[in-house]
């Protein structure tokens, strides 16, 4: 498992290298000036002077190369740069919403995983049967629905005609603190929505490895032996059934992401979405970088905890293998 996380961890560093240099190729050709984004309004009647020393302060005017090199080396001192659009340090430009960001996901992502494993047992159990075809059906429906149209008729169905949830943000409007039970009303909306957004592709895959395990040998001698349904399905067909499922978490932190941007947006949740957009329309290149990184090294540690747990449930799969 070590020598495993060790190789991962080196493959890591290149592949991080070349996203971060991809993010300030991209943002240099980007149409958006950071100089106009950074004056405002005050730009429009700043002499070429002053928006040239502007230039020169925030860097943009040296080469592309020059000034990936220059963020690196001081990223790798710890120092991430300044913000040009939020004014302050990208270090507390992501520590103050990164952890409501992984809420989001961390909650979506679990309830992807619970219902959809529940679901794709029950439909397994009989295929073909009502619920199976019921089940299938919205699932297929909802691969295809984008998170932000989910999110729009979710606010329109229970904020706004039953008013049983709030329609977005982090506490209520007329609260200045912010409380368990205000953030926990608050996140159950998006969470639901980025995570039924996830849901179709965890119960699919379980619904296919569990009946297909269901057939299987093993299964059979198990039910010969007078072993109860729920043992049948739980310790033998599921376990059996939920290794490809194992791999997918990995494969889905992605499309998590995505869906976690678009949904902040929806419900003005205060992660890390208003911080990406507004970096990306304003080429803030200390943040864009910090941001990227965050996210690529959120997709790798996701595939490796994939083959981790794939490893644990199959003890054929060997680690260092």
């Amino acid at each position: 498992m070590a020598r495993m996380a060790g190789r991962r961890a080196l493959f890591a560093v290149p592949v991080l290298l070349t996203v971060t240099f991809a993010v300030f190729a991209v943002a240099a050709a980007s149409p958006f000036d950071p100089v106009k984004a950074y004056t405002g309004a005050a730009g429009l009647t700043a002499s070429q002077e002053n928006l040239d020393q502007i230039r020169a302060n925030l860097g943009v005017d040296e080469p592309l190369v020059t000034r990936w090199w220059n963020w690196l080396t001081a990223a790798l001192r710890g120092d991430l740069g300044v913000s040009s659009v939020m004014r302050q340090p990208v270090a507390d430009v992501v520590a103050e919403r990164i952890g409501w960001s992984v809420l989001l996901a961390a909650t979506a992502f679990a309830v992807a995983i619970l219902a959809g494993t529940a679901l794709g047992v029950l439909a397994a159990r009989r295929r073909g049967g009502y619920l199976d075809r019921c089940v299938s059906s919205l699932a297929y429906t909802l691969e295809a629905a984008p998170a932000f149209w989910l999110g729009l008729l979710a606010i329109w169905f229970f904020a706004l005609e039953l008013g049983v949830l709030p329609a977005g943000g982090l506490t209520d409007t007329a609260s200045d603190t912010v409380t368990f039970g205000q953030v926990a009303a608050h996140l159950v909306l998006p969470a639901a929505v980025l995570g039924v957004s996830q849901l179709p592709w965890f119960f699919l895959y379980v619904r296919q490895g569990v009946g297909d395990a269901l057939d299987e040998d093993p299964v059979r001698g198990a039910r010969a032996r007078g072993l109860g349904e729920g043992t049948v399905l739980v310790g033998h067909a599921l376990r059996s059934g939920m290794l490809p499922m194992l791999t997918l978490i990995g494969s889905r932190v992605p499309e998590l992401i995505t869906g976690a941007l678009l949904v902040e947006t929806v419900f003005s949740w205060p992660g890390i979405a208003a911080a990406t957009v507004q970096a990306a329309t304003s080429v803030d290149f200390p943040l864009l970088a910090a941001l990227t990184v965050l996210a690529t090294a959120a997709v790798l540690l996701g595939n490796l905890l994939s083959d981790l747990l794939y490893g644990l449930a199959d003890p054929r799969v060997g680690f260092d293998g």
